[in-house]
């Protein structure tokens, strides 16, 4: 896919049967659309987060000094929802299992609850009658996946809750009598939907700024700054939750934070202070900045006329002091 002012485009499709997947092999296949869209026609290449595919892009990045591999901000949140939602004893650090494995307890239970009712047409003609709305199929592959199956449960609260006590429940319940009792147990159960309600709440803020990276929009620009507002909101849940004041310590927002962190700051937060400081006089942003200037603009004197023009624009100066463009700096987007 290319993306452009004009939208995105699609442009070929590879069928890589029998192919090793190596960072090589994907490497080729970006460097050959490369060379045909043109070389000077290319910004960034954006791939998801595996470590082939950033294996990847350094090649790309050794084979063109001036296009800038990024690996994907939707993809990152969600192996970082992934981390925290699906703690499996064997994929995760002993500390990420001990304080999340109930969230994928929970998760599990719902998943059940869910396969009982809809792999069996009695069961789902029952629900149907009590609940509006219908049980999605959510494939894994999906971003944010479980997030998405327990905000529908969520919806359908009451029908579930008047299924499984409703005089209808109690003939279908006796094909499968233990799966039945729990079912009911778990869906009448209100520290289970608490958990539900409370999993919802501190994820919302990483759900949120998600679904708004994963559009067709260019957002790159704005995920530095949000990224850090979102763990700040994420904190601001989690110690409601707990009833903890600013500095206290929470074991399990320490172990969401540093999924969070490892995510996306590859082991450095940097905003422990809930003053952010502006992206423009940000050191580590300031500092990569720079580092692709001389990237993109190798000639001196070009990249001094870049640096300039970028100085007035930081310092609202000559054709960016009108009080028009001082406005509108931080609202319209950069491709305007």
């Amino acid at each position: 896919m290319a993306a452009s002012n004009g939208g995105a485009m699609f442009i070929k499709v590879v069928n890589c049967e029998g192919e090793t997947k190596d960072k090589y092999h994907i490497a080729k296949l970006i460097s050959q659309v490369i060379d045909e869209v043109g070389p000077n026609n290319v910004i960034q290449v954006i791939t998801d987060n595996a470590p082939v595919c950033s294996a990847a892009g350094s090649i790309i990045q050794g084979y063109y000094p001036k296009i800038i591999w990024t690996p994907c901000a939707v993809h990152t949140l969600n192996l970082a929802l992934k981390n925290i939602c699906a703690a499996k004893e064997i994929r995760v650090a002993a500390y990420a299992y001990n304080e999340c494995h109930w969230i994928t307890t929970v998760i599990d239970d719902v998943m059940f609850v869910k396969n009982f009712i809809m792999n069996h047409s009695m069961r789902l003609a029952i629900f149907n009658e009590f609940v509006p709305l219908k049980l999605l199929y959510v494939e894994d592959t999906r971003f944010a996946s479980a997030i998405v199956m327990l905000k529908r449960f969520k919806l359908i609260y009451h029908g579930l809750h008047t299924m499984v006590i409703s005089e209808k429940w109690a003939p279908y319940k006796e094909e499968d009598v233990g799966k039945a009792a729990l079912v009911k147990e778990k869906l009448l159960n209100d520290i289970w939907w608490d958990k539900i309600d409370y999993i919802l709440s501190f994820t919302l803020p990483i759900y949120k700024m998600l679904r708004f990276c994963d559009t067709n929009k260019p957002c790159l620009h704005l995920v530095y700054e949000m990224w850090d507002s979102m763990i700040e909101r994420v904190k601001a849940s989690i110690y409601r939750r707990e009833g903890k004041s600013e500095n206290e310590e929470s074991s399990f927002y320490s172990v969401v934070h540093q999924i969070l962190v490892e995510r996306y700051y590859k082991g450095m937060w940097l905003h422990e202070n809930p003053i952010c400081v502006p992206p423009h006089k940000d050191i580590e942003i300031s500092e990569m900045r720079i580092k692709y200037f001389k990237r993109y603009f190798p000639d001196s004197d070009e990249r001094r006329v870049v640096n300039t023009e970028y100085a007035k624009f930081l310092g609202c100066l000559e054709s960016f002091e009108d009080s028009n463009s001082i406005c509108d700096k931080g609202v319209i987007e950069p491709v305007v």
